[in-house]
């Protein structure tokens, strides 16, 4: 057989929702020496376990979308599923991921072992519950066939100079990320059109993640994360800005002080990320890790922008997944099968 090159893209916050309770347990129980490792790290930390919270018999929304619950959560789920990928059928060229899923994609690629991913994406998600500093608004700039409105993406990155202390916080596929404090918020909220009953959206218990709000804790991560825990990458790994590290020429200082201070205060740009690994290694799949199938949108829409494999709308997307798709989500079951 010959394996076919695969993107694997990880998830970040706002992927484990009421859908994917239970999510651990229905896919993972050949993992659970690792998943044993991930509980012992948050026990000692006085931390409820990942199997607890995975197991609930309800969904809390206060409770699963902190970020101390959400993203410890999410990575133990998406790297459990980078771990279940059949490397006899998949050739791995490349790993990015959107926003908090640069940790995952770290782990994933071996520039950080499982372990010291885990307690970075634990701590760091701690960090900003902790502090909660600001928050997020999502606002799309694309139509209902996710084709870019002509002069939008310019209109919502202007607000960003007339509302104070507003930043766009990721560039996610045809949407806008903003981040601000409280006051910046609802200026922000006053000045979007609703669109679809969904837009503006408020990101329920979302710092001002990727903005100068978050200074604070990239100094904290940066007194408790030590250069040393980095190691090179087995696989390239493509950042928030489009930049690939390469296995055996990265700078381990350098990616240290990326992955704790420009991933932390700085714009995540996922749609270059996107870009910048299609053109860089072809692949001839993507595969989405789980949990939820949420991401899957913002990546078609990159594959838009890019007009990649002739794919120019909503419509062409969907036509394209029909038989043998080039997008495969591990959070969808059909799709999770041709991977595995």
């Amino acid at each position: 057989m010959t394996r076919k090159s695969a993107l694997v893209i990880c998830p970040g916050r706002g992927t484990y929702n009421r859908e994917e309770l239970g999510y651990l347990a229905k896919n993972h129980s050949q993992h659970q020496t690792v998943l044993s490792e991930f509980d012992a790290l948050r026990q000692a930390q006085g931390q409820q376990t990942l199997t607890d919270l995975d197991s609930s018999k309800a969904y809390s929304t206060a409770r699963f979308t902190r970020g101390d619950n959400a993203s410890s959560l999410i990575y133990a789920c998406a790297y459990a599923d980078f771990k279940s990928i059949n490397r006899d059928q998949f050739d791995i060229v490349g790993v990015t991921g959107n926003s908090m899923g640069w940790y995952i994609a770290l782990a994933c690629a071996a520039a950080l072992d499982a372990s010291n991913g885990f307690q970075l994406v634990n701590t760091m998600g701690k960090l900003m519950q902790d502090a909660l500093i600001g928050g997020q608004i999502l606002y799309p700039y694309v139509d209902e066939n996710w084709i870019e409105i002509p002069g939008k993406r310019d209109a919502l990155l202007s607000l960003t100079t007339t509302i104070p202390n507003l930043y766009v916080s990721i560039y996610l596929g045809g949407m806008i990320v903003f981040a601000g404090d409280e006051a910046a918020l609802k200026a922000c909220e006053q000045a979007l059109e609703p669109l679809q009953d969904r837009f503006p959206m408020r990101l329920l218990n979302h710092a001002g993640f990727h903005s100068p709000h978050q200074m604070p804790v990239s100094a904290k991560g940066k007194q408790l994360f030590a250069e040393e825990m980095f190691q090179q990458p087995r696989l390239p790994l493509i950042d928030g800005r489009g930049h690939v590290w390469l296995p055996g020429a990265t700078n381990l200082a350098t990616l240290w002080d990326y992955t704790l201070g420009h991933q932390v205060v700085e714009p995540f740009d996922f749609l270059s990320s996107v870009r910048s690994s299609l053109h860089e290694f072809a692949p001839e799949k993507i595969i989405i890790l789980g949990p939820g199938q949420t991401l899957g949108g913002a990546v078609a829409q990159c594959l838009i922008a890019e007009k990649w494999q002739g794919i120019s709308s909503k419509q062409d997307f969907l036509d394209q997944q029909v038989g043998e798709p080039f997008v495969l989500s591990m959070g969808i079951d059909n799709q999770r099968n041709k991977v595995t």
